[in-house]
This record gives C-alpha cells, sequence and structure tokens, in this order.
C-alpha cells in the first residue's frame, strides 16, 4: 500500500540479516527476545539459518529466562538483556550497563545490534498491530 516505504523498510530488514558481522546465537538472543516482547507469532516462530546451522531447540526457552539459564555465554546473554532494555526501560541503560557492553562487544557490533533490535522491534510490532503475524505462515520441511 505504500511502496515507497516498504520497499525501503524491505530493504533494512533484509540488510540485518545479510550483512551482520554478530555471531549467530547472540544475534538469534536479542531477535528472539525482541519477538517475546512483541509478541509477533511469525517472529516468534522463525529461526536465523546460516551456513545451514540454526540455534538448538530450547534456545528460545533459554532466551526468556536470560538472567538465570546456564547455557548463553557473556555476550549471548548481554544481546538479550539489551534487547530487553532496549525495548521496555531504554532510559535506564546507565553507565554499569554500557561498562559490561563494551567489554564484550566493539563499538561497531553494538551500533549493528541496536539497529538490529531497531528493526526487529519495528516490524515486528507493525506485523503484530496489524495481524499481519497471523495470517504469513511459515513453510514446513
Amino acid at each position: 500500500m505504500v511502496p515507497e516505504i516498504g520497499m525501503a523498510a524491505s530493504n533494512f530488514s533484509l540488510a540485518v540479516y545479510a550483512h551482520t558481522s554478530l555471531g549467530l546465537r547472540e544475534f538469534e538472543a536479542a531477535r528472539l527476545r525482541i519477538a517475546q516482547i512483541n509478541g509477533c507469532v511469525f517472529c516468534l516462530d522463525w529461526r536465523t539459518e546460516r551456513d545451514g546451522q540454526k540455534v538448538e531447540e530450547g534456545f528460545a526457552e533459554a532466551v526468556a529466562d536470560w538472567r538465570t539459564t546456564d547455557v548463553f555465554d557473556d555476550r549471548t546473554r548481554l544481546a538479550a538483556e539489551y534487547a530487553e532494555r532496549y525495548a521496555v526501560d531504554h532510559h535506564r541503560l546507565d553507565g554499569e550497563f554500557w561498562g559490561r557492553m563494551t567489554a564484550c562487544f566493539s563499538q561497531a557490533e553494538i551500533v549493528e545490534l541496536s539497529m538490529s533490535i531497531g528493526s526487529w522491534l519495528a516490524f515486528g510490532r507493525l506485523n503484530h498491530v496489524l495481524g499481519l503475524d497471523s495470517v504469513c505462515v511459515l513453510p514446513r520441511g
């Protein structure tokens, strides 16, 4: 319905996947945490694949329990935490948090993760608010 904006949005969304330098686990931890917060059915069902690899079964449950799970390294846990705080409490991203982030992620990675989270937050909410997530079905098999 809005081809000029829709094409730009699509290109941005695709670029997040095509040009990421982030590892699959931290990428998926942030993406899935935003999907859980947004409630986007399509986003919750989707799993990013790289070179034939996807995160393991149960990864989404670990993302929901990012504070206590024992299956995440520091980067993966921080990616999930950042996604959650970015989405629900971005005014409280304080010096202590940024100290932990800059100890684990480069400035370029932080900017990339921030842009990715922004994309997922915006488009996942758009999908859910407009009901697109309930009509778009992922192919099985």
